[in-house]
């Protein structure tokens, strides 16, 4: 499986409103200077984010976005699956398909299957906070300001 822009760049945007607005919001102007990404582009991404209810918008002068839930509640796994679908990483064949054989279904469930399994459960396994701190800890900034 490759990520797609939308997943890479929409993992960066959340990443980026969890480190510099845990408990408040950001505009997708100051994400998108810092994150060097097309407004235009975040826009697209937020909106997705925002129907998949990761994220509210906030309207007015002092408006922008910000999560839905915590940091610490909002895991890899669920802004990839909303900007990138399943992530399966090979598709079910049609039961009339050749691969539909013992030998494929073999190798669907001992390969296939178990890295699906495998991958969800790692992209499940990460919150926003924790790439966060990570985050702020590799810029030598204070991560305190996250509430355990």
């Amino acid at each position: 499986m490759k990520l797609s822009t939308k997943g890479r760049y929409g993992l960066r945007a959340m990443l980026d409103l969890a480190a510099h607005a845990p408990d408040g919001r950001q505009s997708i102007q100051q994400i998108a200077e810092r994150q060097e990404m097309s407004v235009s582009y975040l826009e697209h991404l937020f909106s997705l984010l925002r129907k998949a209810g990761l994220v509210r918008s906030v309207k007015g002068a002092q408006g922008g976005y910000m999560l839905a839930r915590g940091a610490d509640r909002m895991r890899v796994g669920d802004v990839l699956r909303a900007l990138e679908g399943d992530l399966t990483l090979v598709e079910d064949p049609p039961a009339d398909a050749p691969e539909a054989d013992a030998l494929s279904r073999c190798i669907r469930r001992l390969v296939w299957d178990a890295l699906d399994e495998r991958l969800n459960r790692l992209v499940d396994g990460i919150t926003l906070e924790e790439l966060a701190r990570e985050q702020l800890a590799l810029e030598g900034r204070n991560h305190s300001m996250f509430h355990i």
